[in-house]
């Protein structure tokens, strides 16, 4: 079946969730505590693969399709979330940007060192001052013969001190910005001018560090523009496309995250019965567990479904909008109802519980706030609003009007994607019987 996952994606799956029974769980406190996962660890990334999980084959990569690969970042983060991070930065959008829109010779030059592990990843979009909306980025770069000088700060950028290459937004032309004039740039660590912060001391996901990117003159040669010359002020669209993937992998980190919580507590429940407790002083719990079973069946099926969708090809903006919001917020209900069931252990260190809870709530932040896809799923409903007054004050043009041609153009950003709407209409007098000939077409652009 179109869009379903394959026997091999299903044993790589098993072989992820043996690796995190066996190595990543049992030392998912001291990592906490640490802030740092073992270099030994990393290293058995790399030969398990999970570096290039999304990377084709040619390329080095293990080539999962998105389904594939949303199974194993829900085995992932039944642990420690900085696992993930760290794997899942580079695979997603840390590399995705080259591998949609680079050219040929960035592909080869980037993607098989990513997909092997010997580069890092990392993306950035995040400014002080337009948070993760692309459309209000102000990191600018100016063009002095074979280079582009930027200048600017990026902030929040997860695998920034440990990235060799880093995909950068930056406005090429401030009166188009996301309109044309936003371009995408391969960052390599050492270009000249370039400069990263020590990393930031964050509330939870402590094992993965975020870092602020200060550009000062910050030398890029034009060859390093995603996609060559013919994509500069292209930008948007490559990072619209790159974020609903990374939508869709934060909805199946949520998804993760709430099925170890339902377990554990399934398991304290049981535990408790054991001990003494009859089942009616836990109803409140059990009635707790069976809310926390129900949402996380609805998430599993709408990430699930949407990851077919886009492995069919189809333009998934708005689902990866409504996944992302549905499951992070879940994913927050369901650590804070964890920890009432889990009482005053669940708020010790020991029991994990208060990790999830303080990990759970940076996935409602992470590629895009809740805010934001609310912004991109309601922009799609008011749009078609619009089409609709739209025709019917050409309908009634039409009874005013006689044998006159309308033609427009008209452009809107909804979102992480451009939509151009073309309309021509034919109108004619109604007393002549002549049928109003009205042609609505809508263009979307391959993001």
């Amino acid at each position: 079946m179109e869009g379903s996952i394959s026997s091999e994606e299903f044993t790589f799956r098993d072989k992820v969730r043996k690796f995190v029974r066996e190595d990543l769980n049992p030392i998912s406190l001291q990592v906490e505590t640490s802030g740092e996962i073992p270099a030994t660890l990393v290293d058995k990334m790399r030969e398990l693969g999970l570096f290039g999980l999304s990377i084709p084959e040619k390329y080095g990569g293990l080539g999962l399709s998105t389904l594939g690969e949303i199974l194993v970042y829900e085995e992932l983060t039944q642990t420690n979330a900085c696992y993930r991070s760290r794997i899942g930065t580079s695979n997603s959008i840390g590399s995705m940007g080259i591998l949609f829109d680079g050219t040929t010779n960035q592909k080869q030059a980037y993607l098989p060192r990513i997909a092997n592990g010997e580069w890092t990843a990392a993306f950035a979009l995040t400014e002080p001052d337009a948070g993760s909306d692309a459309a209000n980025i102000k990191c600018l770069a100016n063009l002095e013969g074979e280079h582009w000088i930027l200048n600017g700060t990026k902030q929040f950028i997860t695998n920034g001190d440990c990235a060799d290459v880093i995909t950068t937004l930056a406005v090429t032309d401030e009166e188009k910005r996301a309109r044309g004039g936003v371009t995408a740039f391969i960052i390599e660590r050492d270009f000249p001018g370039l400069s990263v912060s020590p990393p930031d001391r964050k509330m939870g996901i402590r094992g993965s560090h975020t870092n602020e990117l200060v550009f000062r003159n910050c030398r890029v040669p034009k060859d390093n523009v995603i996609g060559g010359n013919s994509m500069v002020g292209e930008g948007f669209k490559t990072a619209m496309r790159v974020l609903d993937k990374g939508r869709l992998t934060m909805g199946a980190c949520a998804l993760g995250a709430s099925q170890k919580l339902l377990d554990d507590c399934s398991v304290r429940i049981k535990s408790l019965i054991r001990s003494g407790k009859s089942r009616d002083d836990l109803q409140a719990a059990q009635f707790s567990l069976a809310d926390m079973a129900t949402e996380i069946f609805a998430a599993r099926r709408m990430l699930y479904d949407t990851a077919r969708l886009r492995d069919s090809g189809k333009n998934v903006t708005q689902e990866a909008s409504m996944v992302k919001l549905f499951c992070t917020e879940m994913a927050s209900r369901i650590a804070d109802r964890a920890m009432d069931i889990f009482g005053d252990e669940g708020y010790l260190t020991k029991s994990q519980i208060e990790m999830y809870l303080r990990d759970v709530r940076l996935y409602r932040i992470f590629e895009g706030t809740s805010e934001i896809q609310r912004m991109v799923i309601a922009r799609n409903f008011l749009l078609d609003l619009c089409f609709l007054c739209l025709v019917f004050c050409v309908y009634v043009f039409d009874f005013l009007v006689s044998g006159v041609w309308f033609v427009g153009d008209l452009m809107c950003v909804e979102g992480h994607r451009a939509r151009r709407i073309v309309i021509t209409v034919n109108l004619s007098i109604r007393s002549a019987q002549r049928p109003t000939l009205l042609t609505l077409r809508t263009i979307y652009p391959d993001t």
